[in-house]
């Protein structure tokens, strides 16, 4: 896969708890450069799309754990969206999923995506399930019309493995995150089945590949 083809799978991401607007600017000019998206704090989203207007934005909602209240997380992703977002990264309950409470995780997801027009990804934090809850999780997401499912916030013990990404590539488009710094390991989730690449090494990824898709 060349450079080209590459760059619009990956989302520039940086989510760190000290990243700063200087930080945000920096993502956005590499995103820029190198015709990827990027992926920003939700405090920085009316500033970054003031500076790089031409980049698709993404931004975190109910971030990084998941149990927000469902009124809190549904305000959030209309301030985002209102705001200038393109699509949203919404984290599932963890919680409620392991509990078994799908009825009530279908609900939340359900206002939340109605209450927007924006693609919204659906976050499940696969390290600390099981495929039996990444399979429910999955059909939570589906039942609630989100766009994609993405495999996990970078903040827990763990990323995305393709295996993970191969089952839930079953259900919906899968955005693999987590853990994921090489040109190999990207391709290696693409061909697992992900349609996106969730990294803070996005620009580091694009340069080791040549005009021909190889790395190196």
């Amino acid at each position: 896969m060349d450079r080209r083809e590459l760059a619009p799978l990956i989302d520039h991401t940086v989510l760190g708890p000290e990243t700063t607007m200087a930080d945000v600017e920096d993502v956005l000019d590499d995103a820029a450069e190198y015709a990827t998206n990027a992926c920003v704090p939700p405090c920085y989203l009316e500033g970054a799309t003031e500076y790089a207007p031409e980049v698709t934005v993404a931004t975190v909602v109910g971030f990084p754990h998941g149990n927000h209240h469902p009124d809190v997380k549904r305000h959030e992703a209309v301030t985002a969206w209102q705001t200038g977002a393109d699509e949203l990264d919404v984290v599932i309950n963890v919680g409620r999923l392991k509990a078994g409470e799908d009825e009530a995780l279908t609900a939340e997801l359900q206002e939340l995506t109605a209450a927007v027009p924006i693609p919204v990804k659906v976050i499940l934090e696969t390290p600390l399930l099981t495929d039996g809850e990444i399979r429910r999780g999955c059909a939570v997401a589906l039942e609630a019309d989100a766009a994609m499912v993405k495999t996990a916030t970078g903040f827990s013990d763990g990323g995305a493995t393709t295996e993970d990404v191969d089952l839930m590539s079953e259900y919906l488009p899968v955005k693999a995150s987590g853990g994921i710094s090489t040109y190999e390991a990207a391709i290696g989730m693409i061909d697992a089945g992900a349609e996106r690449i969730g990294t803070s090494s996005g620009v580091g990824i694009l340069r080791t590949v040549t005009s021909g898709g190889d790395s190196g």
